[in-house]
Order: C-alpha cells, then structure tokens, then sequence
C-alpha cells in the first residue's frame, strides 16, 4: 500500500464520511431559503416562529457540540453517531408531520439535536493514515462547503413540487441512508493509536480558549455573521415572493447569486495575500453591509435583489472559508479540537439568534428597521476584528514517551507513568528549544507531548530522539 495515496478503506470511509455530511447538511439548509415563505399558510403563522424554525437547530446544535465529541470518547465514535443521526431523522419526521409552526420549530430543534460534526471528524481521524489524514479531512470539508449551496438551489425547487413538509420526511429518509454508510462504510481499523490532543474538543481546556485574544474575536465574529445570514433568509425570500416570483422559480436568483459570489470571493482571496488580514475582513464586512443597505434603501426587484446577494454572500464567502483555517491556526498546541468545538458552537448560536432577533423585529418593527439592526451588528463586528494578524501555516505533532518509541505508533495504554512533573517540563523546554517549534503542550495523563511546528524547519527524528534519552 502506497503511503503517498489513499488506501481502498481510506477512500471509502471519506466518501461515506463526505456522504454522511452532506445528506444532513442538505436536510438542516434545504427549507432555510422555503419556510419563510411556506409558513404562510399555517394558521399559527407569526414572525417570531419563522425565525425560530429557521434558525431554530442552531440552538441545540451549540449547546451539544461540545457534550456530543467528549461523549464519543467515552462511549465510540459509531455510536454517538448514530444516537445524532437518530435525533436528526426524528426531528424531521415531527417536522414532516407537524400541523402547525410550533410543531415545525419543535422539529427544528429537535433536528440541531443531532450535533455529530465532532463524533465524525474524529472518525475520519481514527481511520487514515497520518500521512493520509489531510486529504480524508480536505474531502470532507469540501463536501460540507458545497452541501450548503446545493441546498439553496434545491430548496426551492423541491419545495414547489413536495411542499415543507416534503423536505423534511426526505430528509428523514436520507438520514436513515446514512446509518449503512458509517456502518459499513467506515472500516473498523484505528490508525489513531495515540491521542492526537486535537480531534475533539476537551472539557479542562475550555476556559482558556474562550479568553484567548485573538480566538475569541473570530468566535464572536463567526456569531454575527451567521445571525446576518438568517436574517438575509428570514427575509429576502418574501421579497421575491413580492415580485412575483413563485418559490419553485427562486432557484434563478440564488443560481446567479452564488456563481457571481464565489467570483467575488477568487477576488477576495487574492487581495487577502496582500492586505492585513484585519483589513480584508473589514472589506468582506463592507460588502455584506451593502447588501443590506440595498434590500433597505431600493425597491424590491429581480437584479437588485441578485446584487444585494451577491455583495452579501461575496463577503460572506470569504469570512467563512478565512475563519476556520484561522482558528486552527491559532489554536495552541493539542487543543485544536477543543478550539473548533468553540468556534462551532458561536457559529450555530449565531444562526438562532439570527433567527430570533429577526422574528422579534419583524413582529414590532418593519423589514428596514431588522436591516437597519443588521448594519449595527456588522459595524460591531468591524471594531472586534481590528488587531486580528495573518496566521501561519503550522503542521501539528504528537509525541508520547515510550520506552520502545517507534517511528509511526505508539500506545499510550503501553506507556508506563515514569516521568516526574518536573521531567516533564524539563521535556517539553527541550522540545521547545528545536528548530522550528512554535508552542508546545504536556499532557502528564497520556505522557504525551503535543506540538506547533513549522514543517519546513522542525526535524522530527531529532524530537523523538529527545524523548528517548530520557
């Protein structure tokens, strides 16, 4: 087996991974762009509940990131999974079902319930390679980028031949698709002998990460922009609804809309290699707040709706792709995992606030004053973001003392506890004096050593030689 390319079990436990991702991502974004406008004809229909259900599973999302990836430590990765998958195909079936917003929103939530994106990725972990690992993650990850854009364009369409509730009893349907996929999709090989301190999110680094100075800026930044996007889809589908346009044919502005964003965001890009990255973010930030200004100053119609998407959703692009490779960057040594679970859980609050914030205003308020509140809330997040520096490119490692230390594996179940605190901190000075090393941290449980390198200066051979002189 080549160690330059995926094996047969590698390859088919990401595409069942990516396949797993997508099914739920196109369940939880399809009826973002539709229940604005389908909640019309429930007779309990109010806007506070529009808001609610569609950014409803944002709440339960947040609050179970993090208990759901420490759970699939303890109890296994597949059966977390499944209880996700489970609460996920339930909350669809109550939303299929429901008679009434209330029931829908119930079921909304309950979908969030489901919050596995941690149980998954650790998975994918345990089952590659470490030479493999970024191309099985980089699969996912592309995946889950595209899901939520096929979702737009397919909402509505499907929505005009299924109705709602059609959405969500697919959607209960594709999440029983995904139970033989991580079952027999995902081989039972653990390539993960030791622990990587940065899969999943642990309970003791918490506290730490939610003061850090510069992750805390994208956490609350990652908020804001997910509350402007509910909003955006709390709203602008009634716009089009306005000028006539029926809900099966909405697919024709978000096809334009997000062609032209993704143009937008090549261009952001490259402006990003040559602006701090402060300031390119404050230019996405402008961006989305000219989307706004438009839905708030110009009269509803066909183009100006497809511009004002297409400034909000080029800056948005860009402030959702930068983000998280930031946050991993960031994160010191061997608490990535507890990091992103974090960043996550902002990310998803966000999306219920949005919710909620724009269903209150909407209830006391017209659509410009949500908008108006919308610009505040950008311009906000404009002031957190200054200071925010350009991050390096970091490959991160772990070592764990073992008498029989070899070069690929080792247990840590075999390591014996022989190495004093004060061994240990004399370890991991040593590990921090070698070339190329930017942070490192000791766990004195695993005897396991967790670092932040610069691949192109670190020398592992003379890292784990270090470790065996003691």
């Amino acid at each position: 087996m080549s160690q330059d390319s995926l094996s047969k079990n590698e390859l088919r436990a990401a595409g069942s991974l990516a396949s797993v991702y997508v099914l739920r991502m196109l369940g939880l974004f399809m009826v973002i762009p539709v229940i604005a406008v389908a909640a019309l004809s429930f007779d309990d229909y109010s806007p506070l509940l529009v808001g609610l259900a569609v950014g409803g599973y944002g709440l339960t999302q947040a609050m179970l990131q993090i208990p759901f990836g420490v759970a699939s430590d303890k109890w296994g990765r597949k059966p977390v999974i499944y209880l996700g998958l489970s609460l996920f195909c339930l909350g669809s079936l109550v939303a299929g079902f429901a008679d009434s917003m209330l029931m829908l929103t119930i079921g909304r939530i309950l979908q969030g319930a489901g919050a596995i994106a941690g149980a998954i990725m650790a998975l994918a972990s345990d089952v590659t390679r470490e030479s493999q690992r970024t191309k099985v993650m980089a699969i996912i990850g592309v995946s889950i980028g595209f899901s939520f854009y096929i979702a737009l364009l397919l909402g509505p369409l499907l929505a005009s031949q299924i109705g709602l509730q059609g959405i969500f009893l697919l959607t209960a349907a594709l999440s029983i698709c995904c139970f033989p996929l991580v079952k027999w999709g995902v081989a039972s090989t653990n390539f993960n002998t030791v622990a990587t301190g940065d899969a999943l999110p642990k309970l003791h680094q918490l506290r730490g990460l939610f003061s850090h100075s510069a992750l805390w800026k994208l956490n609350v930044s990652v908020l804001i922009v997910h509350l402007l996007i509910t909003c955006f889809f709390v709203q602008v589908p009634l716009f089009l609804i306005g000028i006539d346009m029926p809900l099966g044919e909405h697919y024709k502005v978000y096809s334009v809309v997000l062609f032209a964003s993704v143009l937008v965001l090549i261009g952001f890009m490259q402006i990003s290699k040559k602006l701090p990255v402060g300031n390119t973010f404050r230019l996405a930030l402008l961006f989305m707040a000219g989307g706004f200004f438009l839905l708030i100053t110009q009269a509803p119609s066909y183009w100006m709706i497809c511009i004002a998407g297409i400034l909000f959703f080029g800056g948005f692009n860009f402030m959702e792709a930068k983000m998280p490779a930031m946050v991993s960057s960031l994160a010191p040594a061997g608490q990535k995992g507890s990091a992103m679970g974090i960043y996550a859980s902002h990310q998803f609050f966000g999306a219920f606030l949005g919710g909620l914030i724009s269903g209150l205003m909407n209830s006391y308020f017209d659509v410009q004053t949500s908008f108006i509140i919308c610009l505040a809330m950008i311009f906000v997040c404009s002031l957190i973001t200054r200071g925010l520096a350009s991050t390096e490119r970091v490959k991160r490692v772990t070592l764990t003392y073992n008498n029989n230390l070899n070069t690929d594996s080792i247990s840590s179940a075999n390591a014996a506890s022989v190495l004093s605190i004060s061994q240990v901190t004399e370890l991991a000075d040593k590990l921090r004096s070698l070339a190329g090393v930017k942070d490192v941290t000791a766990d004195l449980d695993e005897m396991s050593f967790y670092l932040k390198v610069d691949a192109k200066q670190f020398n592992l051979s003379q890292a784990k030689a270090l470790l065996q002189s003691i």
